[in-house]
């Protein structure tokens, strides 16, 4: 989960728009849509208004003698850009993203928001017939780009930000105090719909298509699991749970596969390893290969992490354990796994800030016996009788093994 903070800048990748407005218009004004509506006026009379076409709001009007006017929201707003010179109506201009290069920008150094986020990018394209580019770390754009000709992929260094008409920016948020970057918090609409509502798209969760390579990697019936992740409150923090997990699966007949990128991990005292009884296939796997791997998969069990949207992006039943987050912040899965009788859900509320530099974040428990009872008291039983409930998958695994 990235955290993108307010303000401008490059932040988690995204990179900053063209310093003046790129599109010229009447009377020496310039103007565009990228970090929300800008207009540059040279020294003049000038009267301009900013408005809202669907709500028909007047968002600011202004008297002004030349400079710079941008709006407060940097979002998706269908705006209406007006001006006057000594009185006279010379610009008006409703956004209007048919036909036009539009940016949407990624942040870069996740999986899992990238996946969850991208799916709404391609509707916004295909509801305003924009030509779109969206930009990403490069070691993602393998898994989309083979399945959405339409859109041009870009890393982050390959942005110009001078060819956009307009640019839209997809992130966590949490100093939006005043609903900036985001018409409603992440927090509260869930870690995916939050890029449907920044977008002005339908919010509804819809997983991307994944370009991977054809053919199963492993001829028996197997499942994935996936133990680590970036932060402590995000492990299943039950000592016993992984091995008891791994001798279900097994029972199930099922070799268990585990597709962490590293056997072990952890900070200080505190070390997450392999399971015992699962075989390593850790490592720095390309993404696609990884998506073959979970694509193939009976089902996939993790975290609230990357690989559990990149299995559901792929179809692949997924087993999601976790406590820190509400079920509304993930993808729906039937699977999910969360104990309501335990503390819960502090990373979507919105009084706790969430410290990335605090692997042992525990905002209402830390240091205290309760630290991390959100997921210590979800229960082996919970997960296995949840696993036993996700049906057989045929061999092959589905028609679209390419």
């Amino acid at each position: 989960m990235a955290a993108i903070q307010q303000g401008s800048g490059v932040a988690g990748g995204l990179i900053d728009p063209a310093p003046a407005p790129v599109l010229a218009g009447p009377c020496g004004l310039r103007y565009d849509f990228n970090l929300g509506a800008r207009l540059s006026l040279p020294p003049g009379n000038w009267r301009v208004r900013l408005s809202d076409v669907a709500t028909h709001n007047t968002l600011f009007e202004t008297a002004i003698e030349g400079g710079f006017v941008a709006s407060g929201k940097k979002y998706y707003v269908p705006f209406r850009v007006e001006a006057w010179l000594d009185g006279e109506p010379v610009f008006d201009h409703t956004l209007s993203l048919s036909g036009r290069e539009v940016l949407v920008q990624c942040p870069v150094g996740t999986l899992g928001d990238v996946l969850a986020w991208f799916p709404y990018a391609d509707r916004f394209a295909r509801q305003h017939g924009c030509r779109l580019s969206c930009s990403m770390s490069p070691a993602l754009i393998p898994l989309f780009a083979g399945c959405y000709p339409e859109i041009r992929f870009l890393a982050p260094g390959e942005v110009d930000p001078g060819e956009f008409y307009a640019t839209y920016y997809l992130g966590l948020f949490f100093d939006d105090d005043e609903s900036a970057w985001q018409p409603a918090d992440f927090r509260l609409v869930g870690l995916a719909r939050t890029a449907g509502y920044i977008l002005g798209v339908d919010p509804a969760d819809t997983p991307a298509r994944i370009d991977c390579p054809p053919g199963r990697p492993i001829a028996e019936p197997y499942a994935c699991i996936a133990v680590q992740s970036t932060t402590q409150c995000k492990y299943w923090n039950n000592p016993q749970g992984w091995l008891e997990v791994v001798r279900a699966l097994k029972a199930r007949g099922l070799r268990v596969l585990c597709i962490d990128q590293k056997p072990c991990h952890g900070h200080g005292l505190t070390w997450t390893q392999l399971p015992n009884g699962a075989e390593d296939f850790t490592g720095d796997v390309p993404l696609a290969e990884r998506a073959r791997q979970l694509m193939h998969a009976e089902l996939f069990v993790g975290l609230s992490s990357g690989l559990s949207w990149l299995a559901w992006s792929v179809g692949t039943p997924v087993v999601l354990i976790s406590g820190f987050t509400h079920p509304t912040n993930e993808f729906f899965t039937p699977y999910r796994v969360f104990n309501p009788h335990a503390c819960n859900s502090c990373w979507n509320d919105p009084r706790h800030r969430f410290d990335h530099a605090d692997f042992f974040w525990c905002p209402r428990h830390q240091g205290s016996e309760r630290q991390f009872e959100c997921t210590r008291l979800i229960t082996a039983a919970q997960v296995t009788d949840t696993i036993a409930r996700v049906p057989a998958r045929a061999q092959p695994a589905r028609e679209n093994d390419r």
